[in-house]
């Protein structure tokens, strides 16, 4: 191709590879070795070279309306440092070093690996990130593109001129590069890619650590390593940890509605000032770890962060990424773990998002029968192409590494395993077997897990995942998915179901309490009563409960004991711990105001209560998922509506009897079968007056009896409060 030719695509801003003729080059001048220096600087009005090692400056010719510039230095042979220095035509005057003076800064390692799918560190790669080359401090670009007949860097710093800062690819990688001297953190850009047929777009950085605040959508150049981390204690107990056998008290969070300022136009709180209120709030209330609903950017506030665009930067919502940082270095020193929900299922349609990236389909499939939601109106990410698979392990990668979280809920599992979710017939295409499994996406999923347990010892990966799929927590080499825990939505779904009956029909549902035990074992379970039970017109907690209003309070604190009960980890979204009346809504906070009122205060100290006995007892958390830490005392009594069952810790003589009545009436003198002799004394009623409730109960704990109940050689007699949970533990009396 002649340099006129090079130009010509320049010009149109078109070329592939503007390198090829802008910048410093050998040329040869009557036979003679010369070096010259070409610059397209369309606002230029006139342009100089500046060599730097002798601060000479030498003007050049401009050679195109367009503004093509050029200079030659005949007799010299050498490359030397230099800057450009421009005139505008009115009279601005600008300094810089030239950014095709510089050679490329990945490697052909790093594009093997990103080709291949294994560059767990792509996120260092590509995206901007501010350096230093050849002694000269700016910021680098690079995306990838591969369909893309040109990709531009533009922003305020070049008057969002898609002529200016053209990149160029390299080989056949697909990945588009630029550095760009002089820049600095702070800069504002997007990526503006001319398609194939000619469309130009303009795209957020998929890799980049900031964006501005929504509605705007640009990417902003941030760097993300100046932020000192004060948490290693906490980092090195984690690695050590099995979580299996720990509790885990998780509270569902979503950041912008869990309280605001209402005083200054309802605002969202600060990462910081969530750091001083949330997690102090966490903390007293005896948590374990708070989850994050996500916080990656997104760009609608009505998507909750499930629409996410910025895959590897926390919301600017709240503020800057070391303010983030900050929040969970903190949780940290307060010894409260972070879980973040992270949604590799999908990704919104919006128009500088990952759709339709280079003008082709590479983040998702071109056929929409596999790349479209059309219920969430988003599009599926193609698990089956190796740089898709990197960007989204690198992504949960990234969360791990730079930002400490300690585990990833993964949203929407079901729909990336199943290529019919939620589809009709036609509106989906068969496996390669015929079959409905999307081989691809299992696939990935293994990957992920294996990846991130490998490098991150001790975190947790949870599936959000609602279909009786066979060992989503099960280790990937018995053929599992590899995911830490899982989601029972079954549980959630029979539970609430049970409990919205009014108590005189409750025997006929006695099922819904007991089903789950045939189940509970099968996977590594967390129990949850999440966000999205409390939408969309399902009511609020209280409201999903049957009578008068002590009866609603008392039927929530019986369903709480029995979750805590219940072989399991543990979830409750905000708002639940407290009985909020109104349904959960993401663009206000939380009604705060309701501790005010008595029956609220005493829920949420029965919460606190229940994490607390949950954290120091080890019959709770122990052996959760072997059905040797749990054992039936009878699940046969449904016409009182009653069932009684043993949690075991490790130790033999570590154990507790939980006894549930889900009807208003007391029971007297209620006799179950125990395990042993010795005193029985009652840890937690849910009926008492610190609660809310009527204090109907057993206060100096009971002796057992040497008559045989239940199967068992010894028995209590006891009395059973209204709608309550009473938990005794086992103590040996000594002769």
């Amino acid at each position: 191709m002649t340099l006129k030719e090079h130009i010509k695509l320049i010009i149109k801003a078109e070329h592939w590879d503007p390198f090829q003729a802008l910048g410093m080059h050998q040329v040869r001048t009557d036979g003679k070795k010369a070096v010259t220096v070409r610059a397209f600087i369309p606002e230029a009005d006139k342009a100089w070279v500046i060599d730097a090692g002798k601060n000479k400056s030498y003007e050049m010719e401009k050679t195109s309306k367009t503004g093509f510039f050029e200079k030659n230095f005949e007799n010299r042979n050498d490359f030397f440092q230099y800057k450009l220095k421009v005139k505008t035509s009115d009279n601005r005057i600008a300094e810089f070093f030239d950014p095709y003076s510089f050679l490329p800064v990945l490697s052909d390692f790093d594009l093997h690996l990103i080709a291949e799918g294994s560059h767990y560190k792509k996120y260092e790669k590509l995206g901007s990130h501010v350096m230093e080359v050849n002694g000269v401090k700016g910021v680098h670009f690079a995306v990838w593109a591969p369909n893309a007949k040109r990709v531009s860097v533009v922003g305020d710093f070049n008057n969002w001129d898609g002529r200016r800062h053209q990149m160029r690819v390299l080989g056949s990688s697909g990945v588009w590069e630029i550095f760009i001297p002089g820049l600095d953190e702070g800069e504002v850009y997007k990526f503006e890619i001319k398609s194939k047929s000619g469309e130009i777009f303009l795209k957020a950085d998929p890799y980049a650590f900031y964006f501005e605040v929504r509605p705007k959508s640009a990417a902003v150049v941030y760097d993300i390593n100046k932020y000192q981390w004060n948490d290693s204690e906490w980092i090195e107990m984690r690695s050590e940890k099995n979580w299996l056998e720990a509790p885990v008290s998780v509270y569902e969070v979503h950041l912008g509605s869990w309280m605001r300022v209402p005083e200054e136009e309802n605002r969202f709180l600060t990462y910081r000032e969530l750091a001083d209120k949330l997690i102090g709030y966490a903390k007293e209330m005896e948590y374990t770890h708070i989850e994050l609903m996500p916080v990656t950017e997104h760009p609608l506030d009505a998507s909750w962060g499930y629409q996410t665009v910025g895959y590897f930067a926390p919301t600017s919502r709240h503020g800057a990424p070391e303010d983030f940082m900050y929040f969970i270095d903190k949780c940290h020193r307060n010894n409260i773990g972070v879980i973040l929900d992270w949604v590799p299922a999908h990704f919104p349609k919006d128009a500088h998002g990952l759709g339709n990236f280079d003008g082709t389909a590479i983040y998702e499939h071109a056929d929409p029968r596999k790349s479209e939601h059309k219920d969430w109106g988003t599009l599926i990410f193609n698990y089956g192409r190796n740089e898709v698979r990197n960007f989204l392990i690198s992504s949960a990668l990234f969360w791990l590494e730079k930002y400490h979280i300690d585990g990833l809920r993964v949203d929407a599992v079901a729909s990336m395993i199943y290529l019919d979710y939620s589809k009709k017939e036609g509106e989906w295409i068969p496996n390669i077997f015929g079959g409905r499994e999307n081989l691809e996406a299992i696939d990935f999923l293994k990957r992920f897990n294996e990846i991130v347990h490998r490098h991150h010892s001790g975190i947790l990966t949870i599936a959000e995942e609602s279909t009786a799929w066979a060992g989503v927590s099960r280790p990937t080499y018995l053929g599992g998915l590899g995911f830490s825990l899982k989601w029972n939505m079954g549980w959630m779904h029979d539970i609430l179901e049970y409990f919205s009956k009014d108590p005189v029909y409750r025997k006929h549902q006695h099922g819904n309490l007991t089903f789950s035990l045939l189940y509970a074992f099968t996977e590594n379970f967390m129990l949850v009563l999440s966000h999205d039970e409390v939408v969309h017109g399902k009511s609020a907690m209280p409201g999903k409960m049957p009578g008068d209003m002590w009866q609603k309070f008392a039927n929530l604190r019986l369903l709480y004991g029995f979750m805590y009960g219940h072989p399991g980890k543990k979830l409750l979204f905000m708002g639940g711990e407290f009985g909020q009346w109104d349904e959960w809504d993401f663009d206000h906070s939380l009604d705060w105001h309701l501790l005010q009122y008595e029956p609220h205060q005493k829920l949420q100290q029965y919460i606190k209560d229940l994490n607390r006995l949950y954290k120091t007892e080890p019959p709770l958390y122990e052996v959760d998922f072997n059905c040797s830490g749990f054992e039936w005392i009878d699940f046969h009594d449904m016409e009182q509506s009653v069932i009684a069952f043993i949690r075991k810790g490790k130790r033999a003589d570590d154990f507790l009897v939980f006894v549930c009545n889900f009807t208003p009436a007391p029971r007297y003198n209620y006799r179950i079968g125990v395990p042993d002799a010795g005193l029985y004394k009652e840890l937690l009623n849910s009926d008492s007056f610190e609660y809310g409730g009527s204090n109907t109960g057993n206060s100096e704990g009971i002796l057992s009896e040497d008559i045989s109940w239940n199967g068992r050689l010894y028995s209590i007699s006891i009395t059973l409060p209204p709608l309550a949970v009473v938990v005794f533990k086992y103590d040996r009396l000594k002769n």
